[in-house]
């Protein structure tokens, strides 16, 4: 199988994500990509420097996003089965990988999978989530969701309705984890590149589930991962870029629907708050 891990400066958190996925190379044949989107805190040159024998480096003169970056691997690699994986990613499992190979290759007809994964703290991220509906994106991204912290807008997206414990087919899955069956990936194509971060794991699950392949959480295995290691270097272009995505999404998903009416009262909500947040910042 292939691991692709996509870095903008976060050399350390890398190193980590490096070290915990090679511990499973006893237990399943792997092959491991980074791919540098121009970081400039050495992270290239050290992958360069600790895993050359172990771990094939794609280094990008430019940051080219997260999906087109997962893209110039998958389009080269040779595994039956891709993990995405963020370099802020640590595997808890000595047996995740296998495990999760395991288990597709026991379900011809599932498409993706995702493991557990968990705050640094323990505490569970809701990785697992159905489609957003556009009230969700306002609820969860502006000051409504703080004057309706239990709406069940956001409640629904984030399935905290269900229990995380039990193996359940789902609408999306965390780009953060995420494994694609090769059949899937060849049948739907790459990741959407128009999304340049964010979304873009939506979207891949939706054309999947619009083929035909089964989506599903697999809380067997679980992954640590902290949220925002890279993002939270440089935070209102990436939350500019959140919402652009967002927006991208439920347009390229309801052109056709009553819905689509909705996307100026989102645009503006969404500015309000970048513009909020912004001030905040400056202050």
């Amino acid at each position: 199988m292939t691991v692709s891990i996509v870095n903008w400066n976060t050399r350390d958190e890398l190193r980590e994500c490096l070290a915990s996925i090679l511990e499973q190379r006893d237990s399943v044949h792997l092959e491991v990509y980074v791919v540098d989107n121009a970081s400039s805190d050495g992270s290239a040159e050290m992958v360069g420097c600790e895993f050359a024998d172990s771990v094939t480096l794609i280094e990008n003169s430019e940051n080219r996003g997260f999906g087109a970056a997962h893209n110039q691997v998958i389009e080269q690699c040779s595994g039956r089965y891709v993990l995405l994986l963020n370099p802020d990613c640590r595997v808890l499992n000595p047996n995740l990988l296998r495990m999760m190979v395991d288990y597709m290759d026991s379900e011809k007809n599932i498409g993706m999978v995702g493991p557990r994964i968990l705050n640094p703290d323990g505490s569970l991220q809701f990785s697992a989530r159905r489609f957003p509906p556009m009230f969700a994106g306002i609820f969860r991204h502006t000051a409504l969701g703080r004057l309706f912290p239990d709406n069940r807008f956001v409640k629904g997206y984030l399935m905290t309705d269900v229990s995380h414990d039990r193996i359940m087919d789902v609408d999306w899955l965390s780009g953060a984890a995420l494994m694609c069956r090769r059949e899937a990936f060849e049948e739907i194509g790459l990741l959407d590149e128009r999304f340049f971060m964010y979304c873009e794991d939506v979207d891949w699950c939706k054309r999947a589930h619009d083929a035909g392949w089964r989506v599903v959480y697999y809380p067997e295995v679980e992954i640590s991962h902290r949220i925002g290691a890279a993002s939270d270097k440089n935070p209102i272009p990436m939350i500019k870029q959140h919402h652009r995505s967002m927006l991208l999404y439920f347009i390229k998903h309801n052109a056709t629907s009553p819905k689509i009416l909705l996307t100026p009262f989102v645009v503006v909500a969404l500015w309000l708050r970048t513009y909020a947040r912004a001030r905040l910042v400056k202050l």
